[in-house]
């Protein structure tokens, strides 16, 4: 097994003023030795990762950490910064910095090693020695444990833990206090998760239990991390005297701590504020709160992956968005897969091919014309399952897979009566919402182990069956032909303004809620393509094109105006734009959104709607200028997006400008200007 950490992978005097430069500095070093194959491949993992939920923790410390495909073996890179880098904990800036990168299939072993050292970042004499260490050497082997702080190594300041006051040294006998009667202490049973299962499950647990001992609070930690969980005793659940949950994802087998106080809280909160939620769980048992939970029947891996508290106890509109963005991710590889694959068809065979026989019956090997019908008809096929795939994976993002038999039945229904997309929608809204109600029946517990598999399923599905064949069916069918007449007879200005509204959604947010509406809204008329649902598609996807080029282009003309970082982004955004990949625009988004993201939004509507006036057409879901020759008017839906990212690149070169004076550059990494006076 290589070494976690080596001295070549360590920066005593990191030179970095911003987040992402530090991490593309500390990734370099990664890179360098071997342990990275693509930096920006991997950089981007990990700026997913940051934007479910900053990394940074109290006490100075910044752990940005990522699996990725792009990693070879788990590694950590360490920086020290002398000024601080922003990595969004709440008592400031990070000053030192771990890059914790692990293989997409790491094996346990190493994901332990990753553990182990999370929890001793909360360690005030480990962190303490390494602010005080000047040999990287000697640093490399404090973080992998091969030798241990010195001493005194306790660093007093912003974000570091008090210190226990000792007992004074005085020639004085102490008075005899009589010893309390033992009483039985307080009991907690805590279940700690984060996305990546890497770094903040186990700081979450090793504060709470620090916390534990301080408050002396008797408590049991569950790590559901990424190699695995090992279940707490039974025995040990059923003498808790409350629970806490500090999750980013959905707790799993969760019924277990049914019939308890349950403190339910996001993992950050764990790490920074362990006594509050004790506090918290005592209060709570002390008022004789129960929680009802669910019997999701869940086994040990399973995973709702619905977003934990965020999901489960947040505002209904919230909820509801992550309903739908539940299905709309499970359906998207359908529909790229399906739709390319109808799209080839075309250009082999031309659209008469969609009419072709059955090639179970008729196939001759060395006739472009079957191959074509072949293609069309396996994506035809992969097409079939888009509606029940979305009102399956809807139905499990509210209820768990006891749901996904429902929705998918509902999903087909829909199909059968014609309702379409929007029955898809309803069917899953409809399978979730009877499989909750049905889960808050109390049932004997004889009947616990078949409920999931024999009973929720049976009677959720008869009852969705019912309100989609009888009650809800009919108007919903209506209304999704009348959606489609309204596309179909779109012209003129009522067509340029639907454009327009769909470049504004596709641009807000690149990549985020309002993004995929309306790429869900695009990609659901190809289920049933009609001419008005083809152009929205291509309205869609030139619209999602503009954010990324644009940026691309305007590193290129005024990189004065940009980071030396972003220049470097600017670069990959070429490609990402082409490829109809908004989301590469983010980094210049979250950098400047005041002035990027009405820049692209301008650039975007323009698109929209000039593709829309153009008439162009698109049958492919995906895919960018690489399926130019399956667009219609495609020299047409080529300057729209041209238009489109020269307005966005003018406006955002122009209000840029505006900040800084025209010859004034970006201070490049590591290279900042110092005020002449202070």
């Amino acid at each position: 097994m290589s070494e976690l950490i080596t001295a070549e992978l360590v920066d005593l005097d990191l030179p970095a003023e911003t987040k992402s430069e530090a991490v593309r500095s500390l990734a370099s070093r990664m890179v360098a030795s071997g342990r990275v194959t693509d930096l920006d491949g991997f950089l981007a993992d990990v700026a997913a990762r940051e934007a479910q939920m900053p990394t940074g923790l109290d006490g100075g410390i910044g752990i940005p950490h990522c699996r990725s495909e792009h990693v070879t073996a788990p590694t950590l890179a360490f920086g020290r910064s002398a000024r601080g880098i922003d990595f969004g904990a709440p008592d400031g800036p990070a000053d030192l910095i771990f890059l914790i990168a692990a293989p997409a299939g790491a094996d346990d072993d190493h994901l332990t090693i990753l553990s182990s050292l999370a929890r001793r970042l909360m360690d005030p004499e480990f962190t303490g020695a390494l602010r005080a260490e000047s040999d990287p050497a000697t640093a490399a082997a404090l973080i992998r444990g091969d030798r241990a702080p010195a001493a005194g190594t306790v660093e007093s300041g912003p974000g570091a833990p008090a210190s226990v006051p000792e007992a004074a040294e005085s020639g004085a006998a102490e008075p005899d206090v009589p010893e309390p009667e033992a009483t039985e202490p307080f009991r907690i049973v805590a279940v700690t998760s984060c996305p990546t299962g890497i770094a903040h499950t186990y700081m979450a647990a090793e504060s709470l239990e620090a916390a534990a001992r301080a408050a002396g609070v008797q408590l049991s930690v569950e790590t559901q991390g990424s190699a695995g969980f090992e279940r707490l005793d039974p025995a040990v659940i059923a003498s808790a005297d409350a629970v806490i949950w500090a999750h980013d994802v959905e707790v799993r087998e969760k019924a277990r701590f049914g019939g308890k106080p349950v403190v339910d809280t996001g993992v950050k909160a764990g790490i920074n504020r362990p006594a509050e939620l004790i506090a918290e769980a005592r209060r709570k048992a002390e008022r004789g709160e129960i929680s009802r939970i669910a019997d999701d029947g869940e086994g040990a891996g399973s995973d709702s992956g619905t977003g934990g508290s965020g999901a489960a106890s947040g505002h209904f509109g919230v909820r509801l968005r992550t309903y739908l963005m539940s299905g709309v991710s499970y359906m998207v590889p359908f529909v790229a897969a399906g739709g390319l694959l109808i799209a080839l068809s075309f250009a082999i065979g031309g659209y008469e091919i969609a009419s072709a026989k059955s090639v179970a019956d008729h196939f001759v090997w060395g006739e472009a014309d079957s191959w074509a019908a072949l293609l069309n008809q396996i994506g035809s096929a992969a097409f079939g399952f888009l509606v029940p795939v979305l009102a399956g994976y809807i139905a499990y993002g509210m209820a768990d897979r006891p749901a996904l038999v429902p929705g998918f039945v509902g999903g087909a229904i829909a199909l059968t009566i014609d309702a379409g997309f929007l029955g898809g929608l309803v069917a899953g809204l409809l399978a979730g919402a009877v499989v909750m109600a049905i889960q808050r029946v109390h049932v004997h517990p004889t009947l616990r182990g078949i409920m999931p598999v024999l009973v929720i399923p049976l009677l959720a599905s008869a009852a969705v069956g019912f309100l989609m064949f009888i009650v809800v069916g009919k108007p919903i069918a209506s209304l999704q032909n009348a959606l489609t007449d309204w596309l179909n007879g779109l012209s003129g200005s009522n067509a340029i303004i639907l454009g327009v509204v769909l470049g504004l959604m596709m641009c807000f947010d690149m990549g985020g809620p309002l993004n995929k509406v309306a790429y869900a809204f695009a990609v659901g008329g190809l289920a049933d393509p009609t001419p008005g649902s083809l152009k929205v598609m291509a309205a869609v996807m030139a619209a999602g094109m503009v954010p990324p080029l644009a940026m691309a282009l305007a590193t290129t003309v005024r990189g004065k105006l940009f980071t030396r970082t972003e220049r470097e982004n600017g670069r990959a955004a070429w490609v990402l734009g082409a490829s109809f990949i908004t989301e590469g625009a983010i980094p210049f988004a979250a950098a400047d959104p005041l002035r990027v993201i009405p820049s692209v939004m301008a650039g975007g509507a323009v698109t929209g709607a000039l593709s829309m006036a153009f008439g162009c057409s698109l049958r492919a879901p995906h895919g960018g200028v690489f399926v130019v020759p399956l667009i219609g008017e495609p020299f047409l839906y080529l300057l729209a997006v041209a238009a489109g990212t020269v307005v966005s690149t003018a406006l955002v070169v122009a209000l840029k400008g505006m900040r800084r004076g025209p010859d004034t550059a970006v201070p490049t990494a590591g290279k900042s200007e110092v005020p002449a006076a202070v």
